[in-house]
C-alpha cells in the first residue's frame, strides 16, 4: 500500500519516501524536510503520525498532508479525507487548490518545558489517562480501533476515576473552575469511537471549545458522554461546564495529572497553558470543505 500511495502521489509531485522509526524520528524528519524547502510533508498513518508531522512542520512554509492508515484517523475524518489510502492519495494528487491555514492550539507544559501543538484535541486528567492505557495495548488498538478506546475509557472510569476528587484548577479567560478532566476541542466534531462523534457544544464553534468536569460519578459521566454525542446542553446538575470561543486556558494540577494531545500521551504535568495558534500550520485538505 505504501508503494501504491507513493506511485499515485508521483503523478503530481516529486516524491521522496521516508519510513522513520518512532515519534521523535518522524518529527525530526518532518522538520528537516520543511527546512530543505519541501512544499508538503505527507503523514501516512494514524493520528499519532499526523500529530508528529504537524509538530515538525509548525511555523514553516511546508504543508501537512494526510494519508489515513491508522486505527482511528480522527483528523482525516474531520477533514473528510477518503478513508482508503489510495483514494486519499488520488485526491491529493489531483488537488487543484492551494494549502490553507488550519486551526491548532499551542500547549506549553511546565514539565520540560515542552511546547506541543494539538490539531484536534488536548486533554488533562481522565481522558489523558485513558489514552495512556490504550497505548499500553497496541495490538488491541490495531484490531479493535474505537472499541479499544471505549473499553479503556470504561475500565479507567470504573476502577480509578469515578470517586476521584477534583485536582485541576482551570482558568479560562479569567473564569475559574475545578475538575478531574479538562478537554479542549479544536474542530467540531471529533471522535475516538469510530463513527460516533463527540460535540462539546450544541453548534459548531468558530474557535476553541472546552469542557471541565468536576467529578466523574458513573451516572453523571454516562450522561455527559450521551449529551456530547447527541448535541445536548450540559445542565448544572452534571457538574460539567462547557466553554465556547475562549482564547487562553491555564490548568494547574495538584497532584500532577496526565496530559494528551491528539491521542498522544505526553506524561504528567502540574501546569499547562493552552492558546490558539492560528498561524502555526498549513495543510492540504482534500475533503468537501476544501475551498
Amino acid at each position: 500500500m505504501f508503494r501504491d500511495v507513493v506511485r499515485i502521489l508521483e503523478e503530481d509531485f516529486r516524491v521522496d519516501a521516508e519510513w522513520p522509526h518512532g515519534a521523535a524520528a518522524t518529527r525530526r524528519r518532518a522538520e528537516e524536510a520543511a527546512g530543505l524547502g519541501y512544499h508538503v510533508v505527507v503523514a501516512m498513518g494514524g493520528d499519532g503520525v499526523a500529530h508528529h508531522v504537524a509538530n515538525g512542520v509548525a511555523y514553516t512554509a511546508a504543508a501537512l498532508g494526510i494519508i489515513p492508515a491508522g486505527t482511528t484517523n480522527v483528523l482525516a475524518r474531520i477533514f473528510d479525507i477518503p478513508a482508503d489510502p489510495r483514494r486519499a492519495a488520488r485526491a491529493m494528487a489531483s488537488l487543484p487548490a492551494l494549502p490553507t491555514r488550519m486551526a491548532v492550539v499551542e500547549a506549553e507544559l511546565v514539565t520540560g518545558p515542552i511546547t506541543e501543538f494539538a490539531t484536534f484535541a488536548f486533554g488533562v486528567g481522565y481522558d489523558a489517562d485513558v489514552v495512556a492505557l490504550a497505548e499500553e495495548r497496541p495490538h488491541s488498538k490495531i484490531w479493535l480501533g474505537g472499541a479499544h478506546y471505549a473499553q479503556s475509557a470504561l475500565s479507567k472510569l470504573l476502577l480509578e476515576w469515578r470517586n476521584r476528587p477534583a485536582n485541576l484548577k482551570v482558568d479560562i479567560d479569567g473564569e475559574s473552575a475545578d475538575g478531574v478532566l479538562a478537554l479542549v476541542q479544536v474542530h467540531h466534531p471529533y471522535t475516538f469511537f469510530g463513527a460516533v462523534p463527540l460535540h462539546l457544544t450544541t453548534a459548531p464553534v468558530d474557535g476553541l471549545a472546552a469542557i471541565v468536569a468536576e467529578d466523574l460519578e458513573i451516572h453523571r459521566a454516562a450522561e455527559i458522554f450521551a449529551r456530547s454525542v447527541f448535541r445536548r446542553p450540559m445542565p448544572e446538575r452534571l457538574r460539567a461546564k462547557v466553554y465556547e470561543r475562549f482564547t487562553k486556558l491555564t490548568i494547574s494540577a495538584e497532584p500532577s495529572s496526565p496530559v494528551q494531545t491528539d491521542g498522544e500521551h505526553l506524561g504528567i504535568t502540574h501546569r499547562v497553558t493552552v492558546a490558539e495558534a492560528p498561524d502555526a500550520l498549513i495543510a492540504l485538505r482534500t475533503g468537501d470543505d476544501q475551498p
